[in-house]
């Protein structure tokens, strides 16, 4: 089987065209790009006012879009809730809510809160044991996890958010998919309590990556704590406004939920049709384990098809979901070259 060391080295995170194109400089173009777990059937564009643009954002709009948020992910109140211009900037201001310590991650997972963690003076460890999560100063959970969708249940997470808050310290729970997910197992409404953040990502569900927005949910204290670092004006205009309008459109989200359950549902008989069996995921995105994950990745990149793979991790992949006929048409050709390939050489 060929390894994927090498591309690893060019694709550290899905998304990156750049480094797609230098990784296949002969596909075709443009690509397909599964690599992310972003929707692509994107919140609906609309005319902005010209003050998002012209003014710095008001005060007023900004706890608008607190109010909004607290309503849509569960959270207590508005008081529980710091905007920001996306989750990923949150990460290291998070971990450093806990004094430098012990952090442990339950893994594999996000690369990045390992990162961040480590980068405010952490010692970190990445664990695949649930409970060993107890003797951090900092443990995180993805929830539902990137990239196997893995579900931790809200009472086992409860549980652990008691222990750590007794001994002084935090847990971290990343619910950047759970607009997907099971949204009984959140922990949105448990932040008062303390000792417990809740990560939300926007741009996922709605299919707005570019737009750059996140929320963090916490006990009010903490939100005080993550708002002075970033100071006024931390959310731009533009994304206020689509953050109010979409976060508020209960219908077009529960539309776009049984969407994305069909197309996930689509994506995993057109992969079970080339003797691809999917092992998990979640609706906007579908886990693999396949003992040519790298033959697989290869194919579909040479034509233009571009999943995501995982250094160290050689039989896994990750698919998201193609945005239209003719991205859905092109990747069954290359499926279909690829298990043709495969089947010649068996």
């Amino acid at each position: 089987m060929k390894s994927l060391d090498g591309a690893a080295a060019v694709l550290d995170h899905g998304g990156s065209l750049g480094r797609a194109m230098a990784l296949f400089p002969n596909a075709p173009q443009p690509f397909v790009d599964l690599s992310t777990g972003i929707n692509p059937h994107s919140y609906p564009f609309f005319e902005l006012p010209a003050t998002a643009l012209s003014r710095l954002p008001e005060a007023a709009r900004a706890r608008e879009l607190a109010d909004v948020a607290a309503s849509a992910y569960g959270a207590p109140s508005a008081a529980n809730v710091v905007a920001v211009p996306g989750t990923q900037i949150l990460l290291p201001r998070v971990a450093s809510l806990a004094s430098p310590g012990k952090a442990l991650v339950l893994g594999p997972t996000y690369a990045e809160h390992q990162r961040a963690a480590a980068i405010v003076g952490h010692a970190v460890m990445e664990v695949d044991d649930f409970e060993a999560l107890a003797g951090a100063d900092l443990a995180i959970v993805v929830n539902p996890n990137n990239p196997d969708g893995r579900v931790i249940e809200r009472k086992k997470l409860l549980g652990l958010a008691g222990r750590l808050r007794a001994s002084g310290g935090l847990l971290v729970v990343d619910e950047a998919f759970m607009d997907v997910g099971p949204r009984a197992e959140s922990l949105a409404g448990d932040v008062g309590q303390g000792g417990v953040v809740v990560l939300r990502s926007f741009g996922k569900f709605f299919g707005l990556a570019g737009l750059r927005l996140g929320f963090a949910l916490a006990d009010a204290l903490t939100v005080e704590r993550l708002q002075a670092q970033f100071g006024p004006w931390a959310v731009a205009g533009p994304a206020l406004e689509y953050g109010i309008r979409a976060l508020a459109d209960v219908d077009w989200q529960a539309e776009m939920r049984r969407r994305l359950a069909d197309d996930s549902a689509r994506l995993d008989a057109l992969f079970g049709r080339f003797g691809v069996a999917v092992a998990g995921g979640t609706t906007l995105f579908r886990y693999i384990r396949l003992a040519d994950a790298a033959g697989l990745f290869s194919v579909l990149g040479q034509r233009g098809i571009l999943l995501r793979h995982f250094s160290g991790r050689p039989h896994v992949l990750r698919a998201g979901l193609p945005g239209g006929d003719e991205e859905w048409q092109r990747l069954e050709s290359a499926l279909a070259d690829w298990a043709q390939q495969r089947d010649d050489g068996a």
